[in-house]
């Protein structure tokens, strides 16, 4: 599921906790917005191209969601048919939030069979934004996060029991110190690979668990250094499409890669690059924030 942006564009309330996030003042707000589509529409039309099946609904640019465009911080689909909703850290980003789009899933074929609405923990200031602060693996049924002020422990522990998944947390950052505030920037699973920053982890016995449970499953893991982490080659999502499985990651999170890291990916998926420098400069986020994997099943 993909949110095509109306009102892209640089965020404050977000800015102080992403270090990703950069402020360009040189072009307009409708010339940002108008680049911002096309870059949406470029990264769209390429996964459906590799034969992807993409569910696309428009923002809607009277809510004034400037991060539209990231979905998978409020909403994570799941296999069971079940739909969780998330709290969110920036005010402004809450109205991304849209019953009709999960009733739009239901309407063209996908079963959901109850709504997990973890919401009401904004009140308290907890946060746990999605499948950026959760990184789950379906497969073994465990998840991982990285423990930070948009991923709050306690609210992740209450999710993997409502799901019944085995939760496992530890603490990431950048070579400064600063924390990495989603967990989704430095890890991704697929189904038989996993892409991570070990680097990033600086406790050996958080990274070690980390490590071994991908180990474990038999996936290769794929390690990136902290410099293609800003490159946002851990940004990254795995997709099933008509013919085998893609990897969604933009042009340069790619070209940040070096052969043998691609070479390795590709024995699993067919690499789909596309470039999305606005989103990244200005948004703080890439390939893998502007999708929402959707695991419903489908209706009888």
């Amino acid at each position: 599921m993909m949110v095509r942006p109306a009102s892209f564009g640089f965020n404050p309330e977000t800015s102080n906790t992403t270090l990703f996030q950069r402020e360009i003042t040189e072009n307009s707000r409708k010339e940002i917005e108008r680049r911002a589509r096309i870059e949406f529409d470029m990264l769209a039309n390429r996964l459906r191209a590799a034969g992807v099946e993409i569910n696309i609904f428009e923002d809607q640019d009277d809510l004034g969601t400037p991060d539209a465009v990231f979905p998978n911080n409020w909403v994570s689909f799941h296999d069971d048919g079940t739909v969780v909703l998330y709290p969110m850290f920036a005010p402004s980003r809450r109205p991304e939030r849209r019953r009709d789009i999960i009733e739009k899933l239901q309407a063209g074929g996908f079963r959901v069979s109850r709504v997990v609405d973890l919401t009401r923990h904004e009140n308290s200031g907890l946060f746990l934004e999605g499948t950026g602060s959760v990184v789950f693996d379906h497969v073994q049924r465990c998840a991982y996060a990285n423990v930070s002020p948009r991923t709050d422990p306690e609210v992740f522990r209450e999710l993997c029991g409502i799901l019944r998944y085995e939760p496992i947390t530890f603490r990431a950052v950048h070579e400064s110190g600063q924390e990495i505030k989603h967990t989704d920037m430095m890890m991704s699973i697929g189904d038989r690979f996993a892409v991570v920053c070990p680097d990033s982890m600086p406790d050996p016995a958080e990274r070690k668990l980390v490590l071994e449970g991908l180990k474990v499953t038999g996936r290769e893991v794929i390690t990136i250094d902290r410099k293609q982490l800003l490159h946002f080659a851990g940004n990254v999502l795995q997709l099933q499409a008509k013919a085998g499985s893609v990897l969604a990651i933009s042009t340069a999170a790619c070209l940040a890669l070096r052969p043998e890291q691609r070479e390795a990916i590709e024995k699993y998926a067919r690499i789909v690059e596309s470039p999305l420098p606005l989103f990244e400069s200005i948004g703080g986020g890439s390939a893998r924030c502007m999708m929402a994997d959707v695991h419903l099943p489908r209706a009888n």
